[in-house]
């Protein structure tokens, strides 16, 4: 039994390892050309963020599979050489909760500083937003754990009567298990509504954080993971749909790349202009709404700029260009198509699972129950591709809704073309709905990750705190996440198959 556990410790430092590793990686191809050789706490920050929001994605197959190390144990004293997994989820969350509210916002913060102010002032600056970000956090978090910052269980009281011991042991069978002569159940089962009271206590604070951490991020994780369950697979689908089907001509090329050329310089005069009007201090509400529409069109133009070199390759490796170009549209068909029977059944097991009392069954919590049976990790492996496919959908649900809502401020990831604001922003973002994918997955997966540290946080402790309970107690964010992916579905089905028209003149508040 020690050996297995030393080895579980073993394969959880390689895969920080290669996490860590993976996600510097993201960052050298993923940087804008301006951030390079600067910036390097924002860097950190965005390497640190991300291994940890992977971290806590892979715990949960981990908690699993710290559980079963002692299921089988000979003797009593073995599962007390597992994982600390319960100190493990309290840490990362702690770390999570702050690089959310303190870290990313003070790195951001400090990036989008004025430039010519000098590095002191910058610090004093961020520093100073950030302080009263605590100060704010400080003192809710401070009244509501005073306040609210309870446990409160239901329990029953059970008692039944007794009866004389025998030597007739045949009285006692399946069908007759208990003492009863008059039913066939035991008798303290029979016990009336009257014998419920509520058992009261205070939570942890650490416990109590990564509550509230999780009901910001289940909002955001219902709307954003709503509405990306179906569109990630289907925007793949509808994007082999709407591929283009030949090279066009070298006329239709040159009549497409004059008009891009103008909405090109229509772009830098307005971008120029705002310049004009940073520089003269004139930086009011009009003025952000405009840099937010120059942003949109710029995206849009360069979405259509990459549209007009695939369909017309040019080198001297044009065919081969346009042979991995066909290629791509093909993989992204086949992943689409796979990735839609994922979402089905993610959707299929709310359903039936979460949704209806009592469950109709556990659906893919027997799934992964018989991959384990097949071989130890297959159904943990299969377990932890689901949590990473939720996690994807978020932030596919996120870059789907962030170009269509005014309340929404989405910074795109583009592979050479990122900057670090937006990588922090969109690191945020994950972190954030981390912690409800967790929840999220382990409530809906209860049969198969149960008796973990996991499911004691997010399940028991987390379903029983005063106020926050009723959420999870009418499974108010399960019949909203299928509410959005419902509607999502219907929207591409209806709209998924048109192109997306020009947008013609940019338009500026005036």
């Amino acid at each position: 039994m020690g050996d297995f556990n030393l080895a579980l410790v073993v394969i959880a430092a390689v895969v920080c390892f290669l996490v860590l590793l993976f996600n510097v990686y993201l960052l050298i191809n993923y940087q804008h050309p301006d951030d390079a050789n600067q910036a390097y706490f924002p860097k950190a920050v965005v390497v640190f963020g991300l291994t940890v929001a992977a971290i806590s994605i892979l715990m949960l197959p981990a908690d699993v599979a710290n559980r079963q190390a002692c299921r089988r144990a000979i003797y009593n004293g073995a599962c007390n050489l597992t994982l600390p997994m319960k100190e493990l989820w309290l840490a990362v969350y702690i770390i999570d909760a702050v690089l959310v509210f303190f870290v990313i916002p003070f790195a951001m913060f400090y990036y989008e500083g004025d430039q010519d102010k000098s590095v002191l002032k910058r610090l004093k600056s961020a520093l100073l937003w950030v302080f009263l970000s605590a100060l704010i956090c400080g003192l809710v978090l401070g009244i509501l754990y005073g306040f609210v910052g309870k446990l409160d269980f239901t329990v029953r009281h059970l008692s039944s009567s007794a009866t004389d011991f025998t030597g007739d042991w045949t009285r006692f069978t399946s069908n007759v298990p208990c003492t009863s002569g008059t039913v066939r159940q035991c008798a303290a089962y029979s016990v009336g509504a009257s014998s419920e009271s509520t058992w009261k206590m205070r939570s942890s604070f650490p416990e109590y954080v990564v509550a509230l951490a999780t009901i910001v991020g289940s909002v955001l994780f219902t709307i954003f993971g709503g509405v990306g369950i179906f569109s990630l697979p289907l925007g793949l689908i509808f994007s082999f749909i709407r591929r283009p089907k030949a090279v066009i001509t070298r006329s239709q090329y040159i009549k497409e790349a004059t008009e891009l050329g103008k909405r090109a310089k229509e772009l830098k005069k307005a971008a120029d202009a705002l310049r004009e009007e940073e520089r003269s201090g004139s930086k009011g509400k009009k003025w952000r709404k405009n840099v937010k529409v120059v942003e949109k069109e710029l995206l849009l133009l360069e979405d259509d700029m990459k549209a007009l070199e695939e369909m017309y390759p040019q080198g001297e490796k044009a065919e081969a260009s346009w042979a991995l170009t066909v290629l791509g549209y093909l993989a992204k068909l086949v992943l689409g198509v796979l990735g839609f029977v994922v979402s089905v059944a993610w959707v299929v097991h709310i359903v039936i699972y979460s949704l209806i009392d009592p469950p109709v069954s556990a659906f893919l919590n027997e799934v992964f129950i018989k991959l384990d049976d097949v071989w130890g990790l297959l159904g943990t492996a299969a377990f932890a591709f689901f949590c990473f496919y939720l996690l994807l959908a978020v932030i596919a649900g996120a870059m789907m809704l962030g170009l269509k809502l005014v309340f929404v401020t989405i910074h795109p990831m583009k592979w050479g073309g990122t900057l670090m604001n937006s990588f922090l922003f969109n690191v945020g973002l994950i972190l954030l709905c981390s912690i409800s994918v967790i929840q999220f997955c382990s409530t809906a997966f209860g049969y198969y990750a149960r008796a973990t540290a996991a499911q004691e946080i997010f399940g028991h402790t987390l379903q029983s705190l005063r106020g926050i309970k009723y959420l999870y107690k009418y499974n108010v964010f399960q019949y909203a996440f299928v509410g959005f992916a419902a509607l999502t579905l219907v929207y591409y089905l209806a709209f998924g198959w048109r192109k997306r028209k020009p947008s013609g003149r940019l338009q500026l508040s005036t």
